[in-house]
């Protein structure tokens, strides 16, 4: 036996080629080459897998009527180029039977007001705007605190804490001396006195009464700059005190920001005045967006966009989180479904159907995409009807018909 296991093996490989030699030029009747036709008169190219016409790796295509071998499906034939009524090359007629087996459905492109609707999160901070810091001029010690917890609301002009202060009391005895002295030197000096005591804050209404009364103040009373919530305190009665310290942050919380992430690629459908919807703390409050940040994040591809919302409730807090829909107008133009618009990197490409069966990819300028759709600038008037699925097997057919017209051309 192992003598003859060679010529064993040289006669299958042999019969297999003939076999496949046989299948390859099966007889005139479904050739690939010849002039093959089936029941409808028309030129047979192929005979291929409706469930895989995308073309390799996935395309399965025989030279004659049969089976998918994956699927048992009936192959459908594919025509020559010359049989569809037009010579586009990106045309292409599909069979009715082929395009309910790989799903096509058709929509009308018409007239819609779009509204391009952008959801994100964002969180809620103080507007810088109405916050103040609250600071001595002067070095002093803190004998009375009025205002001792944070979180405490005060109004404009509240007192906050008592000082006393050394050099205040002594500024304060130089306007007394100086009032006395009814020369031209004496109001000089009363003038430069009443200047230095109104540089570290003391009230008029306190200047007046040390002069009438020639009694000066122990201690100068700091007041509310603004009305708002203590969102800071660092005063603690007995403590010395400079300007460099910072004694009370008081944030007026009835005007707030929203600070919301937005995508790099949805900023060119915000502006300045975009209407929002804000959702916190179980309300829902409308504002308004007033700055795009100028910077986008590295890590995340956002830019910071504030919201400003009025808030007279105060149920708003720094740092709570908020859910914020944004809502532009895009007008009204000619639109697609979004599914019917192919973007390959560098074109957008929509099938439009044909009166007479086929299929023309035409090339379009698509606007902004907004409620599903696409608003389109050019290459698709209202009216016409556009292929909304299975465009991609679409479009391996219209690549295909490309194909077989450039091989008809050059004589193959």
């Amino acid at each position: 036996m192992k003598r003859w296991a060679p010529w064993i093996v040289a006669a299958v490989f042999a019969i297999a080629f003939v076999v496949a030699l046989a299948g390859r030029r099966g007889g005139n009747s479904n050739e690939i080459d010849g002039v093959t036709q089936d029941g409808s008169g028309r030129r047979v190219v192929a005979w291929i897998d409706p469930m895989y016409s995308m073309g390799p790796p996935h395309e399965y295509k025989s030279n004659h009527p049969g089976v998918a071998p994956d699927c048992n499906m009936k192959l459908v034939p594919q025509y020559a180029a010359e049989s569809t009524s037009s010579g586009d090359a990106g045309a292409v007629s599909i069979p009715s039977q082929q395009q309910q087996l790989i799903g096509v459905k058709l929509a009308t492109a018409g007239l819609r007001d779009l509204t391009h609707t952008i959801r994100t999160t964002g969180r809620v901070a103080a507007d810088e705007r109405r916050t103040a810091q609250v600071r001595t001029k002067f070095e002093g010690f803190i004998d009375t605190l009025y205002v001792n917890v944070t979180g405490q609301p005060v109004r404009r002009g509240e007192p906050l804490a008592a000082i006393y202060s050394p050099d205040l009391l002594a500024t304060q005895n130089e306007l007394i001396l100086a009032e006395r002295n009814h020369s031209e030197l004496g109001r000089t000096l009363a003038g430069a006195a009443r200047a230095r005591l109104r540089l570290w804050d003391m009230s008029g209404a306190d200047i007046d009464r040390v002069a009438a009364t020639g009694k000066p103040i122990r201690d100068v009373v700091l007041r509310s700059p603004v009305s708002g919530i203590v969102t800071t305190k660092n005063a603690v009665a007995g403590a010395r005190v400079t300007p460099a310290d910072m004694l009370y942050e008081i944030t007026d919380l009835s005007h707030v920001w929203v600070l919301a992430d937005i995508y790099e690629s949805e900023l060119a459908a915000i502006h300045t005045g975009t209407p929002a919807q804000v959702t916190a703390g179980g309300q829902t409050l409308s504002g308004r967006v007033t700055f795009i940040g100028p910077v986008i994040a590295a890590a995340t591809r956002t830019a910071t966009v504030r919201i400003e919302l009025d808030h007279a409730d105060g149920l708003l807090k720094p740092d709570m989180f908020a859910e914020v829909l944004l809502e532009q107008q895009q007008g009204k133009s000619v639109a697609v479904p979004d599914s019917a618009v192919m973007n390959t990197g560098s074109r957008m490409i929509v099938f439009v159907a044909r009166d007479n069966g086929t299929f023309e990819a035409r090339e379009v300028t698509a606007g902004a995409k907004a409620d599903g759709y696409y608003a389109i600038r050019s290459g698709v008037a209202a009216g016409e009807r556009v292929v909304v699925d299975a465009n991609f097997l679409v479009d391996s057919e219209s690549r295909l018909k490309s194909a077989l017209s450039r091989m008809n051309g050059s004589g193959q």
